[in-house]
């Protein structure tokens, strides 16, 4: 299943990329499609991009509602790199 999800910018690398991080599981993504990411700014990524800004409640929202549907690991391992 590949689904957008919230992550967290925590440290900007190569202009245009930045470290993300989703409970605890950090990738490197795009930040290509997006203009003015900061670090410590939630976007949203599918498939290694940053496809929007959101704001931080309704990322934590949105994590709340993936977490509570069983699906944050799921989600965690596609992040990282697995075949969820």
């Amino acid at each position: 299943m590949c689904l957008a999800i919230p992550a967290r910018i925590e440290e900007m690398t190569t202009p245009g990329n930045a470290i993300v991080n989703l409970g605890g599981v950090r990738k490197e993504i795009s930040l290509a499609l997006i203009d003015d990411a900061t670090v410590g700014e939630y976007v949203i990524v599918h498939v290694g991009y940053a496809l929007q800004k959101v704001d931080q409640q309704e990322a934590e929202r949105t994590l709340e509602m993936f977490a509570e549907m069983g699906q944050l690991d799921e989600l965690r391992e596609e992040l990282a790199g697995g075949s969820a």
